[in-house]
């Protein structure tokens, strides 16, 4: 049997002691036994770490880290993909007090108009289905703070784009050339049914209620070859169905909310390039974050 003191990381004060704790226990289980999650010496442990096979004599030590009030993933990424979907339905529907009252319930006379909005709601709709039923998340919550955070991003960004593409007085430059409007918009769903191939094939490597990670390789489905070239082929969908919405709309605010999100997803995409690096040593080296051979 095993002794588990638990401190708190910070102040380095006992929080809280466990007397004959079994060696087979697993983290998951001392932290029912707290009810907190701990940390030993500043390294991050798994629920599934077992006590007898970390490095600790017979009183484990472990060091407490207070996360703050938390929210669970599935909460925060609904709220901050349900906002966007109806602020630009407003918009579009140009409902009271957005534009002149003259043009309330007005509809645009340019396919441009029309086209956007039925891709930016099916983006968001696919993203909440998604979260639903096809992502899997290797941690329970994150800290509340971030649902204002995102929502002010992802909300802040749909009323700006929104406002523009939908205003009365809104001429594209590729007005009555619907062709070349729907061909850039069948591009970017093209890019859409590319990320939810990718994000299916993700899922599948992890078994439900399992945190295994795997080496994603490409899958019978096409839109999976392109792992052979990059480590987070969602990211790079995601990035060319925006490039998309971009062109087709013509809009500075579009542009904008591409950039900063392309920005983002590199410093993920990088991120993950390394985990995978890391974590794999055959991972195969001729792969990019996001870009082929770029980035």
């Amino acid at each position: 049997l095993k002794h588990v003191e638990i401190l708190d990381a910070k102040t380095k004060d006992k929080l809280c002691f466990l007397d004959k704790v079994e060696p087979n226990a697993t983290i998951g289980e001392i932290k029912s036994m707290f009810h907190k999650s701990p940390n030993e010496a500043g390294k991050s442990l798994k629920d599934e770490d077992v006590l007898q096979h970390l490095p600790v004599g017979t009183t484990a030590t472990f060091y407490f880290r207070d996360l703050g009030a938390q929210i669970s993933w599935v909460t925060v990424f609904l709220t901050e993909y349900a906002g966007p979907l109806l602020i630009y339905l407003m918009f579009y529907f140009r409902v009271p007090f957005i534009y002149a009252p003259k043009y309330d319930f007005t509809t645009s006379k340019h396919w441009v108009v029309h086209l956007a909005c039925m891709c930016h709601s099916f983006h968001y709709v696919k993203r909440l289905l998604e979260t639903l039923f096809v992502h899997r998340f290797s941690h329970g919550t994150m800290p509340l703070r971030n649902i204002f955070k995102n929502c002010t991003y992802y909300w802040g960004f749909a009323a700006w784009m929104a406002y523009y593409i939908n205003h009365p007085l809104y001429t594209p430059r590729t007005s009555g050339q619907s062709s070349t409007a729907l061909m850039i918009s069948l591009w970017s769903q093209f890019c859409q049914i590319g990320n939810f191939s990718i994000h299916i094939a993700l899922r599948n490597l992890r078994p439900p209620g399992s945190k295994t990670r795997k080496i994603p390789y490409p899958t019978k489905n096409p839109f999976t070859w392109i792992f052979l070239l990059v480590s987070c082929p969602n990211y790079t969908y995601e990035l060319g169905s925006w490039l998309g919405f971009t062109l087709m709309t013509q809009c500075l605010p579009v542009a904008a909310f591409t950039l900063v999100g392309f920005i983002q997803m590199t410093v993920w995409a990088k991120g993950k390039h390394r985990s995978y690096l890391k974590e794999f040593r055959d991972y195969p080296t001729l792969r990019s974050p996001i870009l082929p051979f770029i980035l």
